[in-house]
């Protein structure tokens, strides 16, 4: 009696597997890629803000500021055509700013090299100003770090020119720096201050804009890991070696940040130099963007300017990203 195998019992086992593998593993693919495809439009959701406010108050106005400076002057009214149309740009007035930058027509390079001079000196104190007072607030401060960084900010409260105008009382002829320098009227000093001096215009600058470095400086050093901070220590290394061989360097791109915030707004002052001085001795490169704005047929020279400060701006900025970008990748 011959018994017929079962097809069913007899067939394949892994025949079923095979072919419910693909058409298991079709949806779980579609459902990775519709995930994926959520995230790039919640991503572009989140950017479009950003996106659209540089567009309307970066680009565009870049380009009012190409459009005026490429293009022509009134010869009735002596004031800026701005030529939209890049075709018909014409370069005269960038070109009339750069010929008188060097050489022996070079009226604008002092001040162009002034700005950059009282920039760097300024920025530097204001580094040996605000990193101190910063890792204090930041590390050793504990429970008063909340007041001490309440007046820190306290500063931002009041208006700058306020508190340039502290600084014109303080030293004019009759302030109180001159007074306590005389003890009080027994020595005849009368110092004028305000007489276009150098080391008062980058004094005004520090004491301007040295909150914006402090501000960020105490933000990134209560970030620091304290594990590696503890591990030197356990290492042998004193608080100066831990400092300077480990926080420091941990603090280089916060350090960078904090001076491209506080240097940049600096290289297009002109109201400190007004106030502490208004001295052409030592006029720097927003005084020049001032001028040539308010006298007519020059505005073009005035956008020049503000784009040769844009150019310089572009360099520490780029070594930022590129400092940032390195630390990213050491620390992965």
């Amino acid at each position: 009696m011959s018994v017929e195998p079962d097809v069913a019992s007899t067939s394949p086992p892994d025949t079923a597997a095979a072919t419910d593998g693909p058409t298991q593993a079709r949806p779980h693919g579609r459902r990775r890629s519709r995930r994926h495809g959520r995230r790039l439009d919640l991503g572009v959701a989140f950017a479009m803000p950003g996106t659209l406010w540089l567009l309307a108050f970066f680009i565009a106005p870049l380009y009012v500021v190409l459009a005026v400076v490429f293009g022509h002057v009134d010869p009735v009214f002596r004031t800026a055509a701005p030529e939209w149309d890049p075709r018909y740009w014409d370069p005269a007035q960038f070109t009339y700013v750069l010929r008188h930058i060097v050489g022996p027509e070079g009226i604008f390079g002092p001040a162009l090299l002034r700005t950059l001079v009282y920039v760097a000196v300024a920025s530097v104190v204001c580094v040996f100003v605000a990193l101190p007072i910063a890792y204090f607030v930041a590390r050793l401060a504990g429970r008063w770090r909340g007041p001490l960084l309440a007046l820190l900010i306290a500063p931002f409260w009041i208006s700058y020119m306020m508190r340039m105008l502290a600084w014109v009382n303080l030293l004019a002829v009759d302030g109180l720096v001159n007074k306590v320098l005389s003890l009080g009227g027994l020595l005849p000093t009368h110092i004028d201050w305000l007489s276009g001096r150098a080391f008062v215009v980058i004094l005004g600058l520090v004491y301007g804009y040295v909150p914006y470095m402090v501000v960020p400086l105490v933000a990134g050093l209560s970030r620091l890991p304290d594990l590696a901070i503890e591990a030197a220590r356990d290492l042998g290394a004193s608080r100066t070696d831990a400092f300077f061989r480990v926080t420091l360097p941990m603090t280089r791109p916060i350090i960078i940040a904090s001076l491209l915030l506080t240097s940049l707004p600096m290289l297009g002052d002109y109201f400190t130099n007004d106030l502490l001085s208004g001295s052409p001795r030592t006029s720097m490169v927003g005084n020049l963007i001032n001028e040539t704005v308010l006298t007519p047929g020059q505005t073009g020279q005035a956008g020049a300017f503000v784009l040769l400060v844009l150019l310089v701006c572009l360099l520490p900025m780029l070594y930022y990203i590129r400092s940032v970008s390195r630390s990213d990748g050491f620390a992965m």
